[in-house]
């Protein structure tokens, strides 16, 4: 199959075109920052720097770096560098805390996440022909919204069923004809096995491809999904706090991600340090948002740690390339999609009247990522009956799951059980098998 571009005068142009692009837009883009969010004024002017500092992409290390904390310290529209009349969309994600990350679009931006969604659709072979099923949810996640986004930019068929009832999706997939899949890998097998469960293969669907991304997966689990579902799983990346799904997407070769350059700008740096490394050298990812009106990011440290490589791809891409994120710098797991903090956790227990003695286990079974919560309990608590103890923990898992959005086992545990530690405790043990 001959390789298709969405926008090939973008993604195939020039390393000069792609760099003269965003060092035109990176001053621009910090001219309307600097004068309209007065946070980023004040960082820039505490870093010793104005506006009139940019002159490129060369000078974008002279920026100071933005945080997810400086998101939830501005909460909600303190980052906005438009009116709130400007804004058609808002979206949001989880914290550390009760407060959401809130994020604004314009319509403009509504159109550039449109293109981006749509490049990623049209690298995994779909065109105005395919009936798009996506599974990811709709609502404040982005996920829902910026993949219908990019279907619905390409004038395919689409199906916004969105998460859960997977007897129905199955039902769906096989009635409707959906050619493409997108959702989570997790849930991608999961359909597929309610699919065997039904007496079902591959060939009584129509699936030829599949855009799966919002969790670590590995080429091992890629494998599985193409060969239960009979098609070509591609991977993309994104973050809410940069637009969404669609800031690098897989191309036919299936070996790292394009980044879409002329939207955002990526750097490697050196975690302990912030100094920005040579192409080809692991470390944490950076973004810039070049484009963006209601919300542009300058210098995100994203906590994800990978590699950039830049060149011709075999696809014909010219697109900076990035490899799948090799881990994180700070606690956060992601699962099944969602962030979690052990300190959301820990707030938790806290407001239930617990000690803060506890442990994670997160584990995949089957492709699926389970979580436990272990709970260290007093004396007290643990000389109560064993229906009295099975109650506490059904009520501080619903507590959790208000707080997180997904189920997680809770264990309470005897009193001095959990390890000590005279350092750092550990509180998490990660137990899948995130890389091949």
């Amino acid at each position: 199959m001959a390789e298709r571009y969405y926008q090939p005068e973008i993604e195939t142009a020039s390393r000069e075109t792609i760099e003269a692009m965003q060092s035109e837009r990176l001053v621009a883009t910090v001219k309307r920052v600097y004068e309209n969010v007065p946070f980023y004024a004040e960082k820039m002017r505490a870093a010793g720097v104005t506006p009139e500092d940019i002159h490129g992409v060369e000078d974008l290390h002279k920026l100071p770096f933005s945080y997810k904390q400086d998101l939830r310290d501005t909460y909600p529209y303190g980052l906005f560098a438009v009116p709130l009349h400007d804004v058609v969309r808002l979206h949001a994600s989880s914290g550390t805390t009760g407060k959401q990350i809130v994020v604004g679009y314009t319509r403009h931006d509504l159109e550039i996440w449109n293109d981006c969604c749509a490049r990623a659709l049209t690298a995994a072979g779909c065109t105005a022909d395919d009936v798009v099923h996506i599974a990811y949810g709709y609502g404040l996640f982005t996920g829902g919204l910026g993949a219908d986004g990019g279907a619905t930019r390409l004038g395919a068929t689409t199906v916004p069923v969105s998460s859960g009832n997977t007897q129905r999706q199955v039902t769906i997939l096989r009635d409707f004809g959906s050619t493409v899949l997108c959702c989570t890998p997790s849930y991608a097998l999961h359909i597929a096995e309610v699919l065997h469960e039904n007496g079902l293969t591959k060939d009584d669907i129509k699936l030829k491809a599949g855009i799966f991304g919002a969790e670590p997966w590995t080429n091992e689990m890629r494998r599985q999904i193409e060969e239960e579902l009979g098609i070509r799983a591609y991977d993309i990346y994104g973050l809410t706090e940069i637009i969404g799904p669609g800031v690098a997407f897989e191309c036919s070769e299936q070996s790292g991600m394009h980044v879409n350059e002329d939207h955002f700008i990526v750097e490697v740096i050196d975690p302990d340090t912030g100094a920005v490394l040579p192409d080809g050298e692991q470390g944490e990812l950076v973004f810039t948002c070049i484009t963006k009106e209601a919300f542009p990011i300058l210098r995100y440290r994203t906590r994800d740690i990978g590699v950039i490589h830049r060149g011709k791809c075999s696809c014909g891409r010219t697109l900076a390339k990035m490899t799948k994120p090799r881990g994180r710098t700070d606690d956060m797991l992601i699962i099944r999609g969602v962030n979690v903090f052990p300190s959301q956790i820990e707030t938790v227990l806290i407001e239930q009247g617990y000690a803060p003695v506890y442990q994670i286990v997160v584990d995949r079974a089957n492709n699926f990522d389970s979580i436990e919560v272990r709970v260290e309990i007093s004396s007290e608590i643990f000389s109560d009956t064993v229906r009295d103890l099975a109650q506490r923990a059904k009520e501080l898992s619903a507590a959790l799951k208000n707080l997180l959005g997904i189920h997680a086992k809770v264990t309470l545990m005897e009193p001095n059980s959990l390890p000590r530690s005279e350092g750092k405790a550990v509180r998490v043990i990660d137990r899948r098998k995130l890389l091949d």
